[in-house]
């Protein structure tokens, strides 16, 4: 993008700084560095539910992409997940943050699949209060080339400028609505249902096991994150499977969104 371009761009960025127009000039703006599909800026801060600030989807997409997503699927969700860790403040793609058996596991299978996209990358900012802004770029039709991931990664600094002085009271929206929610969502996080999951049922390994499953790990990389061998792994998995009456792990993942839906 030349400069003749970038500077009116920016300066409407700024001109809608602490007002309901940043973001879709934001979103604008990044357009015209490398097109793309769709926009979602999610605040994420700890374990408390996300926060849909922006998007900018249909509403024939809106339901998958954000209603059926904060509905549960985001605690599997690879994004989510490295916001909570955090990982440094930069631009990454999705499938570099995805486990090993990401694409052939339920939660791309059951959910993910369903959105349509060939390619998902996002920005993450870390905000005072420890909460994080992750602002998606969708593609529907295909990947974002490195060149193009470049250019908007080389626009980092000025979207995370951006970020901090519009979304910087973000951790306090977090404290208002977990005062709003209702004493029944307060008794327990959706986010502490993936590590109870089948408490009662299963050992704690197994709870565990089962986890890493979820979230799209092989039974090698399972085995390489909890010191076991991938054979202890496969028969933890067989233990899973009997306890909870079940035979695969699409029927794994719909016992855990059925969980999810108990709870809330």
């Amino acid at each position: 993008m030349s400069q003749t371009t970038w500077a009116p761009l920016a300066g409407a960025v700024v001109a809608a700084l602490e007002t309901p127009a940043l973001p879709q000039a934001l979103a604008g703006l990044l357009r015209q560095v490398a097109p793309f599909t769709y926009t979602v800026m999610f605040g994420y801060s700890g374990t408390a539910r996300p926060i849909d600030l922006y998007d900018d989807f249909p509403q024939a997409k809106r339901k998958i992409f954000v209603t059926d997503y904060l509905a549960g699927p985001y605690l599997l969700d690879p994004f989510y997940l490295a916001a909570v860790r955090p990982v440094a403040p930069g631009l990454y793609r999705l499938r570099d943050m995805a486990p090993d058996r990401f694409y052939q596991g339920e939660y791309y299978r059951n959910y993910y699949a369903q959105t349509g996209l060939a390619e998902e990358i996002a920005f993450f900012v870390g905000l005072p209060g420890q909460s994080t802004l992750v602002l998606s770029l969708m593609r529907a039709e295909k990947s974002f080339s490195q060149k193009e991931f470049l250019a908007l990664e080389a626009v980092f600094p000025f979207v995370a400028s951006v970020a901090h002085r519009h979304w910087t009271g973000l951790s306090q929206q977090f404290g208002k609505d977990r005062k709003a929610s209702s004493p029944q969502r307060q008794r327990r996080a959706l986010s502490d249902n993936l590590g109870s999951f089948g408490a009662g049922i299963l050992t704690p390994r197994e709870r565990e096991v089962a986890e890493f499953t979820l979230k799209g790990h092989s039974a090698e990389s399972t085995g390489q994150i909890l010191g076991i061998s991938p054979g202890t792994v496969r028969i933890h998995r067989r233990n899973i499977y009997s306890k909870l009456r079940i035979n695969s792990q699409g029927e794994l993942f719909s016992r855990f969104l059925d969980t999810l839906v108990d709870l809330t």
